[in-house]
C-alpha cells in the first residue's frame, strides 16, 4: 500500500514538472515570438488570442518564420481562426502575394468570422463535419475531401476538432494526391496529442512506402507541432 502510494505521488510529481518545463518553453517562445515581429507594423497591432484551442507560441513563430523566410505561394489551412487572422495579415503587409485557402467545417462560424474580422484576401470553403473511419477507429473528417487543393506549398492542419485516434487523418487524403516532385511544407499542429501522433506516423509510413525523401521534427512550446517538409524546404527545420 505504501509502495503504491508513492509511485502515484512520483507519478503526480513528474506530470507536475512536464507541465512546468512546458510553461518555461511557451513564456521563451513568447518572447521568441514578439520579437520576430517587430518589424511587421501590422502584425504587432492584430489582437490574437493565443494559447488554448488556438495555435500557442511556438505554432505562430513557426507559422510567421516561414511565410517571411520561405515565401509559400498557396497556403491550405485546416481550421479557420486565430492563425487565419495572422496568414491575412501578413499576406496584406506585404501586398497580397500569396493565396489563402482555408477548410471550415462550420457554416456559422465562418459568418461570425467575417463579421469580426475584415476578411480581404481568405478564400474560405465550407466543408461539413463527417464522421470516417480508419483502422477501425472513428475520426472527425471533411465531407468532399477530394476537392482540397494538392498544390499547395504550405498545408496548416488545425482542423476539424480533434479525435481521439488518427485525428485529423485527412490531410493524409490530400498529401497521398501531390505530385511527387511538388516541393510542401506540412504544420501538424497539436502534436502532444496521441491522435496526431498517430497521424503523424501514418503520414511518415505513406511518404516511406513512396520512396519520397522527406525530413520531419516536431516544435515544442505549452503545445507541440509536427512539421514535415521535402528537399526545398528542409531549412524550416533549423529554425
Amino acid at each position: 500500500m505504501i509502495i503504491k502510494k508513492i509511485k502515484s505521488l512520483l507519478n503526480e510529481f513528474r506530470a507536475r514538472l512536464d507541465d512546468n518545463n512546458k510553461a518555461i518553453k511557451e513564456v521563451e517562445w513568447a518572447n521568441i515570438y514578439h520579437d520576430s515581429i517587430r518589424d511587421n507594423d501590422e502584425l504587432q497591432k492584430l489582437s490574437l488570442k493565443i494559447g488554448r484551442w488556438a495555435g500557442n507560441y511556438s505554432f505562430f513563430f513557426l507559422v510567421h518564420r516561414i511565410l517571411k523566410d520561405f515565401q509559400p505561394r498557396k497556403i491550405v489551412e485546416f481550421g479557420l481562426g486565430e492563425s487565419s487572422k495572422f496568414i491575412s495579415t501578413y499576406n496584406k503587409s506585404v501586398g497580397n502575394t500569396f493565396e489563402h485557402v482555408v477548410i471550415e467545417q462550420d457554416d456559422n462560424w465562418k459568418s461570425i468570422f467575417n463579421n469580426s474580422f475584415q476578411n480581404q484576401n481568405i478564400k474560405i470553403h465550407h466543408h461539413p463535419l463527417e464522421k470516417k473511419n480508419i483502422h477501425g477507429y472513428e475520426y472527425n473528417g471533411y465531407e468532399n475531401i477530394k476537392s482540397v487543393p494538392t498544390d499547395a506549398d504550405l498545408y496548416l492542419v488545425d482542423g476539424p476538432f480533434g479525435s481521439a485516434n488518427f485525428s485529423r487523418y485527412d490531410i493524409i487524403n490530400v498529401l497521398e494526391k501531390i505530385d511527387q516532385k511538388k516541393e510542401f511544407i506540412l504544420i501538424l499542429d497539436d502534436y502532444n496529442r496521441k491522435g496526431e501522433q498517430e497521424t503523424a506516423n501514418e503520414v511518415l509510413k505513406m511518404f516511406k512506402e513512396k520512396g519520397r525523401k522527406i525530413y520531419s521534427f516536431k516544435f515544442e512550446g505549452g503545445k507541440s507541432q509536427f512539421v514535415l517538409v521535402t528537399e526545398k524546404y528542409k531549412y524550416v527545420l533549423s529554425l
